[in-house]
């Protein structure tokens, strides 16, 4: 099994914050957090879209306990995951921003291909 980064929180905070990235993440096609935010959202987003593409209930179902909004869960599998029905994988890319201002944490964008 993979090791999964800590990232500085409790496991059940960390859960809540994955869950609302990776919600907002395909709500909206783009999210800016910490470089090592989005390598965990990354994964998480990309076995989302996996389950858009296999498209039955079991997969939808699946999606919905993950994901906090049921109309997100409707776009990733009407419009999301038919746009990569010819792609087997890398569905994101992560652009690096430079520092953050106040903490000089690594900042970069996550987005959709």
């Amino acid at each position: 099994m993979a090791e999964h980064r800590k990232l500085g929180r409790p496991t059940n905070e960390r859960v809540a914050m994955l869950r609302n990235l990776t919600t907002s993440f395909l709500k909206y096609g783009k999210v800016r957090t910490t470089v090592m935010r989005a390598k965990e959202v990354k994964s998480i987003a990309e076995k989302m879209i996996t389950l858009g593409k296999r498209g039955d209930l079991h997969a939808r179902r699946q999606a919905l306990s993950y994901l906090l909004d049921e109309t997100v869960v409707t776009d990733l599998f009407t419009k999301i995951a038919p746009k990569y029905s010819e792609r087997s994988g890398g569905y994101t890319r992560i652009l690096k921003e430079g520092p953050r201002r106040g903490d000089a944490a690594e900042m970069a964008i996550l987005e959709l291909v």
